[in-house]
């Protein structure tokens, strides 16, 4: 029989046993840096139908109670984000070749023609388009003619992309990864639509004056909502994995629909529909996609 001193230590030694558990439980969330390898996980188990779910139901989830919000402020402020660009070296004057936003998704290039302070201090600058037209805007509707340097673009940055197909066209969009190995030293930049491109930084046009928050810029809340997520996530935003021939399913004009993988770009997919045989680059987080969205609206299910 055991003495009272030795059941007394055999207690101490299970008590000292507990924290180690512990401690192995507060490093798994590390774990979660390695996105791809969850998301690939997913890509493969995830056979749920995809009618139920959709980018708008990830959006909702995403969007928290107010209580939740008041609940979880120190949760929220604790979070990383990525800092908001600064401001971009150099001035708009009168005279200057700039690029404004003549409407959505549309910038042109043209001439300031004078600057107008108003009452309150607010600054607005009229162009003279080179094509037809002027139009009167605001410093965050206004890009610089000239490449960018390097130095002055970061993580969520606003930007303007110059796109050359048949004709020559200028699109807002925000900075979504800066040149690296990774994906071989090209700028990844998400246009206002949602549409992902890698670009050369003589492409690039710095906007003049951005907002505070950038994205506030943004007209569409689901990509406005999908961009906020991107940036919190930054680093490691989440991505799935896929290979060229691989049959998924990707939403297009509001519902899922088979796709083939026929390319694959670093951070990149490109997809042809069954439907009708047309081609879209994807990223290979968004939530177009059947098995991203899937593995969201489980994420915040839990």
């Amino acid at each position: 029989m055991s003495s009272p001193e030795t059941r007394r230590g055999k207690r101490s030694t299970t008590t000292v046993k507990k924290p180690s558990k512990t401690s192995t439980i507060t490093t798994q969330p590390s774990k979660t840096s390695s996105a791809t390898t969850k998301s690939s996980k997913t890509s493969t188990t995830a056979t749920q139908p995809s009618k139920t779910i959709s980018a708008k139901a990830v959006v909702k989830t995403l969007t928290p109670p107010a209580e939740t919000k008041n609940s979880s402020a120190s949760q929220q402020s604790s979070k990383k984000t990525v800092a908001p660009p600064s401001v971009p070296k150099g001035e708009i004057e009168v005279n200057m070749n700039v690029l404004a936003r003549k409407q959505h998704l549309c910038w042109q290039r043209g001439k300031v023609a004078e600057i107008i302070t108003k009452e309150g201090g607010k600054v607005k600058y009229k162009v003279n388009f080179e094509e037809k037209g002027k139009i009167l805007v605001s410093g965050h509707h206004l890009a610089f003619d000239n490449m960018p340097k390097l130095d002055e673009l970061s993580i969520g940055c606003r930007v303007v992309v110059k796109i050359s197909n048949e004709k020559v066209v200028y699109k807002p969009g925000i900075m979504a990864e800066l040149p690296s190995r990774k994906n071989r030293m090209r700028f990844l930049v998400y246009i206002d639509d949602h549409t992902p491109m890698y670009v050369g930084l003589p492409f690039l046009h710095l906007v003049y004056r951005p907002l505070d928050n950038p994205l506030d810029d943004i007209p569409d809340e689901i990509h406005r909502n999908f961009m906020k997520e991107y940036l919190e996530d930054w680093p490691y935003p989440p991505q799935t994995q896929y290979k060229v021939g691989q049959a998924i399913k990707a939403d297009y004009k509001g519902v899922m629909q088979k796709c083939e993988i026929i390319a694959v770009d670093c951070s990149l997919v490109e997809v042809i529909f069954e439907s009708d045989k047309h081609k879209e680059w994807l990223y290979r987080g968004s939530l177009r996609l059947e098995h991203m969205v899937i593995m969201r609206h489980s994420m915040f299910k839990k």
